[in-house]
């Protein structure tokens, strides 16, 4: 890299954008789910575990928040949702898009959404009740870090921290000038979601994108991958 004039990304000061819930379940219009993963970030299948989180675009007219839910098995963007406020109403918009893009496949692929875990930090966003009762209505199991540890949602915030590296940084390759307005975050969201979904190769997925590693698990699980065994043989 040295010899090739480049440097490495450093992440800058930190915004917080994550209000506190309270915790207790006596909080007004709170309730505090309990943590189901305790940092076990691994599973087996996709969307047992759903991961979320948002950050924000800093733009001449103010914040732009950007809310993602990920698939945990595969790091797949599922879905996104943008804000100029981060309330429920805007992470509840992302989480609705991640429903339809998982069940508009379930028929083929019968994917088990009901029952799934869904994990995030502890904002007022996602403990609210409008939350947890729409995570309920569709058969999601709520499961909360606790205040004021990020390492307790560290796969979401690893997703958080990419997205403003890559996507959001000034020299960032996704931007074609200044962000003047929330359009100017929605268009590199697009890019960068576009990207990181069928372009980017993760360590974590054996050097694979996300849609790729997605694909050879159905593959695998149905059987359509091809007998390696037989081809040579048959050579």
């Amino acid at each position: 890299m040295r010899d090739a004039g480049m440097n490495g990304l450093v992440r800058g000061r930190r915004t917080v954008t994550t209000i506190r819930a309270k915790d207790t379940v006596r909080a007004k219009n709170t309730v505090r789910a309990k943590d189901l993963l305790n940092r076990n970030f691994y599973t087996d299948a996709p969307d047992k575990v759903w991961i979320t989180d948002f950050a924000y675009g800093p733009t001449d007219a103010g914040f732009t928040y950007v809310s993602f839910v990920n698939d945990l098995l595969s790091r797949r963007v599922l879905s996104w949702a943008s804000s100029t406020s981060h309330d429920t109403e805007f992470v509840e918009e992302a989480l609705w898009m991640a429903l339809w893009q998982r069940r508009k496949g379930s028929e083929s692929r019968k994917i088990p959404i009901q029952g799934g875990i869904h994990h995030s930090d502890a904002g007022a966003e996602y403990t609210s009740r409008r939350y947890t009762q729409t995570l309920a209505e569709q058969g999601l199991l709520p499961s909360i870090g606790s205040i004021g540890d990020a390492f307790d949602n560290a796969a979401a915030e690893t997703v958080m921290g990419l997205f403003k590296n890559e996507a959001v940084a000034r020299d960032s390759p996704f931007r074609t000038g200044t962000l003047a307005a929330k359009a100017d975050v929605d268009d590199l969201v697009v890019e960068w979601v576009h990207w990181y979904n069928h372009a980017r190769l993760h360590s974590a997925l054996g050097y694979r994108t996300p849609v790729e590693f997605e694909e050879l698990y159905y593959d695998e699980m149905t059987g359509t991958l091809p007998d390696v065994a037989a081809i040579k043989l048959a050579a």
